[in-house]
């Protein structure tokens, strides 16, 4: 049985990418295999794949979820949108020096009011004067992770984007979908490599620190998902013709496991709270592409769990080694799942 220190590692600050590389498709790519580590670039992708394998990609859409306000009292707020309920309410994180009341109202980005609701959980229920996107495309801020020091800029609003990101409701970005382009998805449709889509809008819970030694009193994030009935035949045609299933992303992962839990994909939408630890019995994925991960982070046990524990542990101690860039700007592993 493994405990939250069992995912701790050391991690030299300047191996966090602070920037992304010019050109997505320059990433590394460490291909993990059973047996063997191998150094690539992460174009060389289409090497490793097969004809009649399937990738399947998030298409969700990072919002501009960051704003900066005042309460009526004057005093100074920070609100990071979790989740759009409705086109007039979200959920959101409300930093204060003292908690707003309900009913009152908080002026963001000085442009528009919202008026605060009810509380739910850890998070405040926020009602918009009009419609959520247009206003959080207009007057947003994009919301970088934690390790990021720098404040966002027109850079990153286009680099911490996929190249295909189409669904609008994500707080942080689906990051091993961010080194493609759209040559490479080019190239990977021509060798027959099949593509197909689920959405994921990935919460701020994603950087939630586990805080309990013992793992099973860990609660995990709720996040939406949906898999269209076109991606579960896709899975299922792959599967019928023994061809890999690989998610790319952390994300895909959990969505498509999440529509798995019957023992077969289906097609549907629901909240999922999947903890996936070292002993899950993986029902969809075979593969799965992905960047490296923070110490005691729950991704770090999601891939440990994938691809074992200390090939895991190998592959990170190289990783350092090597150089390779970290986190969500940084490069990105080739995981096989163990069984």
């Amino acid at each position: 049985m493994y405990s939250l220190s069992d995912f701790d590692f050391t991690l030299p600050q300047e191996l966090i990418a602070q920037t992304p590389l010019p050109e997505r498709s320059a990433s590394r790519l460490l291909e993990v295999g059973q047996d063997r580590l191998v150094d690539r670039s992460f174009a060389d992708v289409v090497d490793l794949l097969q004809p009649g394998d399937l990738l399947v990609f998030n298409d969700t859409r990072v919002l501009k979820a960051r704003f900066f306000g005042v309460k009526e009292t004057g005093g100074k707020v920070e609100v990071l949108i979790e989740r759009v309920l409705d086109n007039r309410t979200v959920h959101a994180q409300v930093r204060a020096s003292k908690s707003p009341h309900a009913g009152s109202r908080i002026r963001l980005a000085d442009a528009f009011d919202v008026t605060v609701g009810e509380r739910a959980g850890e998070f405040y229920t926020l009602g918009f004067p009009s419609d959520v996107f247009e206003l959080i495309e207009a007057h947003g801020r994009l919301p970088l992770p934690p390790y990021i020091e720098h404040a966002a800029d027109s850079y990153d609003e286009q680099r911490y984007q996929t190249v295909y990101a189409k669904q609008p409701g994500a707080v942080a970005a689906p990051t091993a979908g961010l080194h493609f382009d759209q040559t490479l998805l080019d190239r990977l449709r021509s060798k027959g490599v099949n593509l197909a889509f689920i959405t994921l809008h990935v919460g701020a819970g994603t950087f939630q620190p586990v805080r309990h030694e013992d793992l099973s009193q860990h609660k995990m994030h709720s996040e939406w998902y949906t898999v269209s009935e076109e991606t579960a035949a896709a899975v299922r045609a792959a599967q019928a013709a023994g061809r890999d299933v690989i998610a790319v992303g952390t994300t895909s992962m959990r969505a498509l496991e999440s529509a798995s839990q019957s023992g077969v994909l289906k097609a549907g939408s629901a909240d999922t709270e999947l903890f996936i630890t070292p002993g899950y019995a993986f029902k969809t994925v075979t593969r799965l592409i992905t960047n490296f991960h923070l110490p005691k982070s729950t991704l770090l046990m999601l891939v440990s769990a994938f691809a074992g524990y200390e090939r895991i542990r190998a592959a990170y101690a190289h990783a350092i080694e090597q150089r390779y860039r970290f986190f969500s700007y940084g490069d990105a592993m080739l995981l096989t799942r163990t069984s």
